[in-house]
């Protein structure tokens, strides 16, 4: 890969000597859907960079039910990964790969280095900081205020808006698991929108008005 390369992948970053630096220290890594990068009490031992694909990113309780938080996309990386970095604390999330991604890899030692020598990954972070928080009140606030059929409907729409299709490939169960409920009441608000004719449900797939959004909206 050469820098103009990575300058497409990552549009924030347009310092020569940074992105030479990324190649030179990064590790570039293909990932297959469903793979787990990180799992909760693991240490985070390198910062990803995502050039390519989405990672989802998802909170897990004691019991082991998840909670989506957010997804990590082209030219994006965790802002929880590089707290957990900063403070050398073990990670607090999972994250599992959504669709075929290719990340680089920064080492932590190097994420560190960065930081001190070159102001745009200084930005950069602070960015993520940022627009993160922002979407983890977003999340929170889905959970706390929300109805359970609005937040099902926001999260269509997000899946929609991430796979850029309006063929949803999952099961209710998996549904049920992103946003902390059972797949009792997922499969009977899904039901719900189906009488609607906002969707239709096939095996496993779920078909998604094109004016879904708008829907929803009104």
């Amino acid at each position: 890969m050469t820098t103009e390369e990575l300058k497409a992948a990552l549009p924030n970053f347009t310092d020569p000597k940074l992105l030479q630096a990324i190649l030179d220290k990064g590790q570039i890594m293909n990932l297959e859907p469903g793979k787990v990068m990180m799992e909760p009490g693991q240490f985070i031992k390198m910062v990803p960079l995502v050039l390519e694909g989405s990672i989802k990113i998802m909170r897990v309780d004691e019991e082991g039910k998840e909670l989506f938080l957010y997804y990590l996309d082209a030219g994006e990386t965790c802002a929880l990964s590089l707290t957990c970095c900063t403070a050398a604390k073990p990670s607090e999330i999972k994250a599992v790969v959504e669709e075929r991604t290719t990340i680089i890899a920064i080492p932590v030692a190097i994420h560190e280095k960065f930081s001190d020598e070159f102001r745009q990954w200084k930005d950069f972070v602070a960015n993520t900081y940022q627009s993160r928080f922002q979407e983890m009140l977003i999340a929170l606030d889905a959970v706390a205020f929300k109805r359970m059929d609005e937040r099902l409907m926001r999260y269509i729409v997000t899946k929609m808006k991430q796979h850029k299709s309006n063929e949803l490939h999952t099961t209710h169960q998996e549904i049920a698991n992103e946003l902390g409920t059972s797949r009792e009441v997922i499969s009977r608000l899904l039901k719900q929108l189906e009488k609607k004719k906002w969707i239709e449900l096939g095996r496993n797939v779920i078909y998604i008005r094109d004016d879904f959004e708008e829907l929803i909206s009104k």
